[in-house]
C-alpha cells in the first residue's frame, strides 16, 4: 500500500509564502518515479501546477506559477516539496501530492494521489 502524507497548508496573506511537503511510503521505489503537485478548487477540475522527475533533473510547471513555485524532493527522504512564493488569491486550492505509478520522468494522471492539503492566500 502506498501513501502520501502532505503537510504546509494553511492560510497566508497575498505576497506571502508556504512550503509544502509530501512525504511517501510504501513498497514502491518512489525515488525511480516522477513527483508532482496538483490543485483543486471546488467545482472545477483538477489542475497540474509542477513536477519533478526521479533524479530532480528536470522540473516543470504550469504557467501561472512560474517564477513563484518551486518543487524539489530528497530521495533519501522518499520527500517531495513545493516552495510557494508570492502567493495570490487565485492560488487558493486544495493541493494533492502525486508519484506517478510508472513514469520517472514526466509526471502524468496515472497517480498514487495524497489526501490533500488546503492553501487559502487572503487578498
Amino acid at each position: 500500500q502506498v501513501q502520501l502524507r502532505e503537510s504546509g497548508g494553511g492560510l497566508v496573506q497575498a505576497g506571502g509564502s508556504l512550503r509544502l511537503s509530501c512525504a511517501a511510503s510504501g513498497r514502491i521505489p518512489f525515488s525511480s518515479y516522477a513527483m508532482g503537485w496538483f490543485r483543486q478548487v471546488l467545482g472545477k477540475e483538477r489542475e497540474f501546477v509542477a513536477g519533478i522527475s526521479w533524479s530532480g533533473g528536470r522540473t516543470y510547471y504550469t504557467d501561472s506559477v512560474k517564477g513563484r513555485f518551486t518543487i524539489s524532493r530528497d530521495n533519501a527522504k522518499n520527500t517531495v516539496y513545493l516552495q510557494m512564493n508570492s502567493l495570490k488569491p487565485e492560488d487558493t486550492a486544495v493541493y494533492y501530492c502525486a508519484v506517478d505509478r510508472v513514469n520517472g520522468e514526466q509526471i502524468t494522471l496515472n497517480n498514487y494521489w495524497g489526501q490533500g492539503t488546503q492553501v487559502t492566500v487572503s487578498s
